[in-house]
């Protein structure tokens, strides 16, 4: 009973409204821009000279501002975890003879505090951050009565509350340039191709609940690898994202972290080149309707991976029945799962027959799987007793 209620559950969390409450968005947002804001920069810094390579890659490209981590929060300790102070120092030196904006990640009091005194003028707070309202609020409070520009990314499990809360903790800290990172969710599932799965239906609510809200892809943490970078940012300038997040490394094979979804500046300006930017439509029409039709296609992926985790259920439940030579199909079965299967669907207003056709689909497949499993075991105990040691 427990999966059947799965989906009613998510989106009923995730996208039926109730009551919130929502933000001014100041007009003087930095992240309010006609053309697509593009943030590039190493995933984390790791020397002076590689910094300054990215500085004077980026002069003739569209950047909007250059990004990199000043203190990396690992997984687990004895891994690189930043330069910290040195690197703030590189920052502030290259920001003013470059003329270039720079952001990095904080997570608590201490590193706002460092930023700001190092002239940082724009920062993100981590998907490992904006989980825990108690460090959202206190890097809120940090912030109060500056002028710093706030991206706060999605929180790394797939909670639309938990992501609007810290947006509205940093708005009510009185700031005025904030957007929004769709950086994907963490996921048990190693299935999928995507290493946080992007679930863009949450994205798309945000955007319906804050109207003004800016929202920019993290394409590299989303993909975690080169191959799925073009087609992902594509898909998020489609969906009318505000712009784009990319880690770029002058030597992504060096890079003491995240090598694997890293590119070159030179890979950066193809990239760049190769999208597709598109007007915004006035057809509010049109819009709702592609709002729509991304939920479903997330749904419609959600589905497809549990009927996959069925099937591999069905397989096991073969077995047994197989070395125990009990039969496959069992009518007593059947007659449960049309009559339970039918009431949730009556219990969700869904139509009995579409209810029935679907599990007799579902049910024949399952049939045949165990038919197909019995061969393949007993060609393997055929062959077994036709070779004897």
């Amino acid at each position: 009973m427990r999966n059947h209620f799965r989906f009613k559950s998510f989106f009923q969390k995730n996208f039926i409204l109730n009551s919130f409450f929502v933000p001014y968005l100041c007009a003087m947002n930095i992240f309010l821009q006609k053309e697509p804001f593009f943030i590039a920069g190493p995933c984390s810094i790791e020397s002076k000279e590689y910094l300054e390579e990215i500085f004077m890659a980026f002069q003739d490209m569209p950047i909007t501002m250059i990004r990199g981590g000043v203190w990396k929060p690992r997984s687990k300790p004895g891994f690189f975890e930043g330069k910290g102070v040195e690197a703030l120092e590189w920052i502030q030196s290259m920001s003013r003879k470059y003329q270039q904006t720079f952001c990095i990640e904080v997570a608590n009091k201490e590193q706002v505090e460092k930023a700001i005194q190092y002239g940082i003028k724009a920062v993100w707070i981590g998907a490992r951050t904006s989980v825990n309202p108690f460090m959202v609020q206190e890097i809120a409070d940090a912030l109060k009565g500056t002028s710093m520009a706030v991206m706060v990314k999605n929180p790394i499990n797939p909670d639309t509350e938990l992501w609007c809360g810290a947006i509205e903790r940093i708005q009510a800290a009185g700031i005025e340039s904030i957007a929004a990172i769709h950086r994907g969710f963490s996921s048990y599932d190693n299935s999928s191709e995507y290493r946080n799965k992007p679930i863009w239906a949450i994205p798309i609510e945000i955007k319906r609940r804050y109207k003004q809200l800016p929202i920019i892809c993290d394409v590299s943490h989303i993909c975690g690898k080169k191959n799925l970078l073009l087609p992902t940012a594509q898909k998020a300038l489609d969906l009318d994202f505000d712009g784009l997040m990319v880690e770029v490394h002058p030597q992504p094979e060096k890079a003491l972290s995240d090598a694997q979804q890293q590119i070159t500046p030179t890979e950066f300006k193809h990239f760049i080149k190769q999208l597709i930017i598109r007007k915004s439509s006035c057809d509010s029409v049109q819009n709702e309707i592609e709002s729509i039709r991304s939920i479903l296609d997330t749904m419609d992926a959600e589905i497809i991976e549990l009927i996959a985790k069925r099937m591999n259920l069905v397989k096991e439940l073969g077995k047994p029945k197989v070395l125990n030579n009990i039969v496959i199909f069992q009518q007593e079965r059947w007659r449960q799962i049309v009559k339970t299967r039918t009431n949730w669907g009556e219990n969700n207003a869904l139509d009995n027959n579409f209810i029935l056709k679907l599990f007799e689909l579902i049910h024949d497949t399952s049939i045949k799987m165990q038919i197909d499993l019995s061969k393949s075991i007993q060609d393997e105990n055929a062959g077994l007793n036709s070779n004897p040691l």
